[in-house]
């Protein structure tokens, strides 16, 4: 066993503490990485906290690690040591079933293994990036391309793909009307990619304070949703809206916004259920759909469509003492995009 240092959650209502984790020992199929930067979610907010349920403490999170590999087991093939690479939300899945055998191992009929707070395939509880190492098996592990920085790759393996995945899926591209709500870690990536695949892109945001923003990231357009002129001005307007806000929204105000046959897709994940008036749906054969992360063959796709277009997180690098100050700063929207963490300082 490796032991490494890391910052971990004690409990839901503790802040995180400089600790110790242990990594396994390398096998065959494994890789080691020595993290360089990890980027904080708000899922690792949610998590901690007992937001989505009980969780086994203490727990290091974090699922946006990019770093370089130091160790390889005897039958990887994939990775060599001194490789630039990244790591997702995903460690194993069951690798046999229809989903994961069409590289969608994301909606595993088993359940994919998560980077942390997951049982492991040795039975033990996983544990994330806010650490100074990461022993991952290999066909779970990403290249990152040289053009893109380590720090602004860290974000592009959750808030990227999350992003990337539901914007290929329902077809974005020149000639489609697609809206983001919110412009935070998950919506400042959809905009890029959004810009970058061809679509005409419309921010909805709360307030008008992020419109200069917008629109330097590639946004066409940006309005306020506490003018209530907004959904007026906008009923019928787009084809694809993507909800990156981990809060409750009125979903049937958003569904509005679709023409004929537009999708409003979920990737923000409130602890709260959300409802929906079916009339908001039947009206004009709208539908209300879902989407999580990427598989690893789409993740690798999305990354290497950044290094094309020369997209990357724009991000705050701080050290790990700052981590519970970021979690506050996350929770008050008060970051322009997303919290890197320098793992050297761990």
């Amino acid at each position: 066993m490796l032991t490494v240092k890391a910052y971990a959650s004690p409990s839901a209502a503790e802040p995180l503490v400089p600790t110790s984790i242990e990594r396994r020992d390398i096998g065959p199929n494994d890789v080691l990485i020595e993290i360089a930067f990890a980027g904080i979610c708000h899922s690792d907010i949610h998590t901690v906290r007992g937001d989505w349920g009980p969780q086994a403490y203490p727990l290091a999170p974090g699922h946006e690690i990019a770093g370089v590999v130091v160790e390889v087991g005897a039958a990887v093939t994939r990775h060599s040591v001194g490789d630039r690479v990244g790591v997702g939300c995903m460690v194993n899945s069951c690798g046999q079933c229809v989903p994961c055998e069409s590289g969608n191992e994301q909606y595993c009929v088993a359940g994919f293994t998560g980077t942390y707070g997951a049982v492991d395939r040795d039975g033990t509880i996983t544990q994330g990036g806010y650490s100074t190492h990461v022993v991952v098996v290999e066909d779970f592990v990403v290249r990152i391309p040289d053009s893109i920085g380590l720090d602004v790759a860290a974000p592009l393996l959750c808030a990227g793909v999350t992003t990337y995945s539901p914007l290929r899926h329902w077809g974005a591209g020149p000639g489609r009307k697609v809206a983001i709500v919110g412009l935070g870690g998950l919506g400042h990536m959809g905009v890029k990619i959004a810009h970058a695949l061809g679509a005409d892109v419309t921010v909805l945001s709360q307030t008008l304070k992020k419109q200069a923003d917008a629109l330097e990231l590639g946004a066409d357009h940006y309005f306020a949703t506490n003018d209530p002129q907004t959904f007026a001005q906008l009923a019928g307007s787009f084809d694809l809206i993507i909800n990156t806000v981990s809060a409750p929204v009125d979903i049937d105000a958003y569904l509005g916004l679709l023409a004929l046959d537009g999708v409003l897709v979920n990737v923000g994940a409130p602890a709260e259920p959300l409802s929906v008036n079916v009339f908001s749906l039947i009206t004009t054969r709208r539908a209300l759909a879902g989407s999580t992360i990427g598989g690893i063959r789409e993740t690798q796709e999305m990354l290497d469509f950044c290094a094309e277009h020369k997209l990357g997180a724009e991000i705050e690098v701080i050290s790990a003492e700052q981590i519970n100050e970021a979690y506050e700063r996350v929770l008050a929207s008060d970051v322009r995009y997303r919290f890197v963490i320098d793992a050297s300082t761990m």
